[in-house]
């Protein structure tokens, strides 16, 4: 595992500290018809993910991780969207507006740009251990938005029900920033995801951690 998937990793593991919960939800994660998603050694076409598990992993209602995934298996097994919320405040604060997205933190090679929101508010990263069974069959968000017209409070002890949900759509161009190092035609290298997912957090004892 490179250095910059082991700081992605560590911060998951960061927001994990909390344990993870399963919601009630739905949602897709797929490419637009005539799109394509790319993962080198991985995968080169239209994508589907088919999402049926929802968790939501909340840091001290500072910042909120939220898996989207197909089936309830552990992460290194599956293929799935994590959507990272490094501020949930500001996400708050920007309900029903587009938010740029970025790399997650860390996760730029050396000698790379920085791609898409520099320290972005909120990141994706899309793995498809599962289909691909690789070390690195991973790709982030590099350009595009995200919208969130609700967002769980972060407290895991909230009683509110319209403030335990989670509603979003996003539309964004995904890539491993490796491949753009050298990348003649950035469009081979790039892929465009939308979707959306709604879900409500509760509490109880993970099916998964985050690990």
């Amino acid at each position: 595992m490179i250095k910059w998937q082991r700081i992605l990793c560590g911060a998951a593991l960061l927001i994990g500290g909390a344990g993870c919960t399963v919601g009630e939800g739905h949602g897709d994660v797929l490419t637009p018809e005539g799109d394509h998603l790319y993962v080198a050694d991985c995968w080169n076409g239209p994508f589907d993910l088919k999402p049926d598990f929802f968790a939501a992993n909340p840091y001290r209602e500072e910042s909120l991780m939220i898996r989207v995934q197909r089936g309830d298996n552990n992460e290194e097994a599956s293929d799935g969207l994590l959507v990272i919320v490094n501020d949930l405040a500001a996400v708050k604060s920007s309900l029903n507006q587009p938010l740029e997205v970025g790399l997650p933190n860390g996760v730029t090679p050396p000698g790379q740009p920085v791609t898409g929101e520099p320290n972005p508010v909120v990141s994706l990263s899309l793995y498809l251990h599962q289909s691909c069974h690789e070390q690195n069959s991973a790709t982030y968000s590099v350009g595009g938005t995200i919208t969130f017209s609700k967002i769980f409070s972060g407290n895991p002890n909230e009683k509110n029900s319209d403030e335990r949900s989670t509603d979003a759509e996003f539309d964004v161009t995904m890539a491993d920033p490796r491949d753009l190092l050298d990348a003649t035609d950035v469009s081979k290298v790039t892929g465009h995801l939308t979707g959306n997912f709604h879900f409500f957090f509760q509490r109880g004892q993970p099916a998964q951690p985050f690990q």
